[in-house]
């Protein structure tokens, strides 16, 4: 097919008239290709000018490296994902499939019991269900999650797992680890007069009498007549003497003041100083409760 060719040389640059030059086609099938020569550049008809502009030229091939090594980033960061995820599924291979498997029936037992979970979960722990499979299937699970950015499955599964982790901590604790805890749990917040009668009380019901004239002379026998059935006090296995509960107590507040000697308060007003600070105030609130419990055994009369 033959086409025409026209040349159009100017010494200035092209004005509105020059390039809204348009050629109407022949009634033949003869296609028209206007080149406009200025200043030894061509220009084809139809193409804006920035196509011939070397500092624009300059510009795209910068914007295509740019893209291009955006695209191998996220390549990268996918490629990292994948490996995460791999190596989390692989957390579980050295444990035994089956116990696996039903740590996971038993946490999704846990996940639909919604306001029963409490009991469900002392339930399990009397059975001894709840084990460190538990605990890693719950963390493998939540650690997914904060890689997903999942905000209402990472709150409603770390709150699980502490749950869980303090019920395990609670059953393997001492008899007066697990006293003090059930101490601490009574105080409501507002009410410590209160709370202090509520301790006291229960102290001297779960510590052995230590009043030698009840030893010597049992409840039931008449000192007057001598007369009156003696029987032996019953034997408890589990029984926490008070001498007991004051050593493991003192030695408790020890350790967590000097971690807290250690521990420098976060300044600043920034979210994560602002929680600094407020976790260290619970903390400190919690010694106090401790300390005063403490004092309340050392003291106790009956």
């Amino acid at each position: 097919m033959e086409s025409k060719l026209l040349l159009l040389t100017c010494a200035l640059p092209l004005t509105s008239s020059t390039s809204q030059f348009k050629l109407k086609p022949s009634s033949s099938s003869r296609a028209v290709v206007v080149v406009l020569k200025c200043k030894n550049k061509e220009y084809l008809s139809g193409l804006p000018k920035e196509y011939y502009d070397d500092e624009w030229q300059a510009e795209q091939r910068e914007k295509t490296k740019e893209l291009h090594r955006r695209r191998e980033e996220e390549d990268e960061e996918e490629e990292r994902k994948v490996e995460e995820y791999r190596e989390i599924g692989t957390r579980l291979k050295d444990y035994p499939e089956e116990d696996v498997r039903k740590a996971r029936k038993l946490i999704s037992s846990f996940i639909r019991s919604a306001e029963q979970v409490e009991e469900k979960i002392e339930e399990a722990a009397e059975k001894g269900e709840l084990t460190e499979i538990v605990l890693m299937v719950i963390w493998n699970r939540l650690d997914l999650a904060r890689r997903d950015d999942e905000k209402d499955v990472i709150r409603s599964l770390d709150l699980l797992y502490r749950r869980i982790e303090t019920e395990i901590l609670k059953r393997e604790a001492t008899p007066a680890m697990r006293l003090l805890n059930d101490l601490l749990n009574l105080h409501d917040g507002f009410d410590e007069e209160g709370w202090i009668k509520q301790c006291r009380k229960r102290m001297a019901h779960t510590f052995p009498r230590e009043d030698p004239f009840s030893i010597l002379v049992p409840a039931g026998f008449d000192l007057d007549t001598h007369q009156g059935q003696l029987r032996l006090p019953p034997e408890v296995d589990d029984a926490l003497l008070r001498v007991d509960f004051v050593r493991e107590v003192d030695a408790l507040l020890q350790e967590v003041r000097f971690e807290q000697d250690e521990v420098k308060s976060a300044e600043g007003y920034d979210p994560e100083s602002v929680a600094s600070r407020m976790k260290q105030q619970e903390k400190q609130r919690t010694i106090r409760h401790v300390e005063a419990l403490l004092e309340l055994a050392v003291t106790l009369k009956w």
